[in-house]
């Protein structure tokens, strides 16, 4: 925009706003907003914090009547550059709307605002003998708004269940600057249309959260963590296979190939190092529950993955020495980040049967095109992150050799009847694959709904609706 249609976009924010403090001016700042972890950026032509839902309703009716694209922005830690201003507007942060409004015990319920961050609410909800399970690996730093945004799962969704599992009622702000309640509090609601499914996973192009209800269980009384170590990543998917043959539903499964232990044992500290096990596969298993069941459990467990060639186990049956084994799970991005190679982050899913299918792919592409290619994530539902590692330098100067590997990638899962994104998003990152992931007869109701409720598109335009 001109510098003078943007004073007027201000002066015409600042009517609709409470404080001037809602309007973000400084430039380095906006440009921090127009970026998530992924790798594109956009700078706004304005970016507002409004501090209640009637604002956010009211920059939505403004800028649908004056067809100004919103952009919406959470935390900024998604994968996918889904919260970038690609056709600049106005970008919207959620970011004063951040507390906790309830915690009740007896319905087993919190209502927040969406700028909460994820630990906050795990800590609080905890403190009260409770528990939200969703556990994104930056749930230090992620917010639930973004969370429902992108239907955000983690390791617990093995046993738990993603985001859309918590979810009983949504206040949205619609497009035209409507405020609606779906869902409610309440643990079964079938009252008409799944109206809260649809706006779970939506990416910011349907509305904009401004208050959730989420469903909590009660708090586990025990856990046990047990890491394995294995020879080969064959021999860990063989292992994952036979745990729920047997008959168990682990709270998470997760694993790691080769090249991550490597980058672990090369650059982390030393006190997640003596954490790493012999091997060239790495599995972490952990179950809930009560302490009688998950004492018999991980015994069994242990006998399990000894059975199933695991070449070292060392179990933890306390908080600290569970959370001890997790360090090193949480660590493996910053190895890999450690190795000096830019992470391209790939949150495929595969059916579980093609775990060990996977990793021999991953393997031959490795070959193929020279890029070492780390995997690791939950292999418990087959949610496996792809990380291929590519120089700066490289991804300059090879994006196209860079894409025919993600299009030999995403093809191949497509293939074996998999998802080119699990927790992710689609984004920007995903989008040239947005039509091979889906079918004609989807897009088009996928475009339909976001005509009904964004008839002017002024909602995370330029994404893949």
């Amino acid at each position: 925009m001109k510098n003078s249609s943007t004073e007027k976009l201000k002066h015409d924010l600042l009517t609709l706003l409470s404080d001037s403090n809602s309007i973000i001016e400084d430039l380095e700042r906006r440009t921090a907003l127009g970026r998530d972890e992924w790798f594109a950026a956009a700078v706004p032509d304005i970016a507002v914090a409004p501090s209640t839902a009637q604002e956010v309703a009211a920059v939505l009716a403004y800028a649908n009547e004056k067809k100004i694209p919103v952009t919406t922005r959470g935390a900024g830690y998604g994968y996918v550059g889904g919260c970038v201003p690609v056709q600049g507007g106005i970008l919207l942060s959620t970011e004063r709307l951040n507390r906790i409004l309830e915690i009740h015990s007896g319905d087993f319920v919190a209502v927040v605002q969406p700028a909460v961050i994820t630990a906050q609410l795990q800590e609080a909800v905890f403190a009260q003998g409770l528990f939200y399970p969703p556990d994104p690996a930056s749930r230090e730093h992620c917010s639930i708004g973004g969370n429902i945004a992108t239907n955000a799962g983690g390791p617990r969704c093995l046993k738990y269940g993603v985001t859309r599992n918590y979810v009983l009622g949504l206040e949205v702000a619609l497009a035209d600057g409507s405020l609606v309640r779906v869902g409610g509090r309440t643990h079964k609601n079938k009252t008409g249309f799944d109206l809260l499914g649809m706006f779970v996973g939506s990416e910011g192009l349907l509305g904009i959260i401004t208050e959730a209800t989420l469903r909590l269980l009660p708090g586990p009384p025990t856990r046990a963590t047990l890491s394995a170590g294995f020879a080969t990543m064959q021999e860990a998917a063989s292992a994952v296979q036979s745990i729920f043959h047997a008959g168990f539903l682990p709270a998470a499964v997760e694993v790691a190939d080769h090249f991550t232990l490597e980058a672990a044992r090369r650059d982390l500290p030393l006190e997640i190092k003596n954490i790493i096990p012999p091997g060239q596969a790495h599995l972490l298993v952990e179950i809930d529950g009560q302490h009688e069941s998950v004492t018999s459990e991980a015994l069994a467990l242990e006998k399990l993955l000894t059975k199933n060639k695991a070449l070292q186990i060392e179990q933890a049956t306390t908080p600290e020495a569970c959370d001890r084994l997790w360090n090193l799970r949480r660590s493996f991005s910053m190895a890999l980040r450690a190795t000096g190679l830019i992470k391209l982050n790939e949150d495929i899913v595969i059916p579980r049967s093609r775990l060990a299918d996977l990793i021999d792919f991953a393997e031959k592409l490795q070959v193929q095109s020279g890029f070492p290619i780390a995997c690791f994530g939950h292999a418990g539902d087959g949610n496996i992150h792809v990380n291929i590692m590519v120089s700066e330098q490289q991804q300059q100067e090879e994006k196209k050799r860079i894409d025919q590997l993600l299009n030999q990638l995403f093809s191949q899962v497509l293939d074996w009847e998999g998802s080119i994104t699990g927790e992710h998003g689609i984004g920007l990152a995903k989008l040239p694959w947005w039509k091979q992931a889906t079918t004609a007869g989807v897009r088009d109701l996928h475009a339909r709904l976001k005509t009904i409720l964004d008839p002017h598109h002024i909602l995370n335009p330029g994404k893949f609706v």
